[in-house]
């Protein structure tokens, strides 16, 4: 198991979605931790929950700001946010109708969804906003 470690690479040099990212950051890795400590199924689900919601509300926040400044990548950019956020829910779905846990599979599934969603798009998006705000 290891943590996700917020530095400098991961900046997209706009405060406030690197404060988002880096709450994000935190819930995955209590996520992580608490899959490997075994901890009780029902706080996974809510670890879980509480990671899926607070990254809808980041895409929100994201969103509005593409809106604001009027992001010519907004389309593609929303497309993104709401298959990332289709795909934790099926794996959200699958876990709780199977009574099973989460994998060290899907926690790297998942370190993966964060970390390349902001090195690629949202790094584009920070370029932009820097430029424009």
């Amino acid at each position: 198991m290891k943590d996700l470690i917020w530095d400098n690479s991961l900046s997209v040099q706009v405060d406030e979605i690197d404060e988002d990212h880096r709450k994000l950051m935190d819930l995955f890795n209590i996520l992580n931790h608490s899959v490997a400590e075994g901890d009780d199924s029902s706080y996974i689900d809510a670890v879980m929950e509480e990671l899926i919601c607070c990254t809808v509300w980041h895409f929100r926040h994201e969103e509005r700001l593409m809106l604001k400044y009027d992001y010519e990548g907004l389309a593609e950019h929303k497309s993104e946010h709401q298959e990332l956020i289709e795909t934790a829910r099926e794996l959200q779905q699958k876990y709780q109708q199977e009574g099973k846990s989460i994998s060290s599979e899907d926690i790297a599934f998942l370190e993966h969804w964060l970390t390349g969603h902001i090195l690629g798009t949202d790094m584009d998006l920070g370029s932009y906003l820097g430029e424009v705000m």
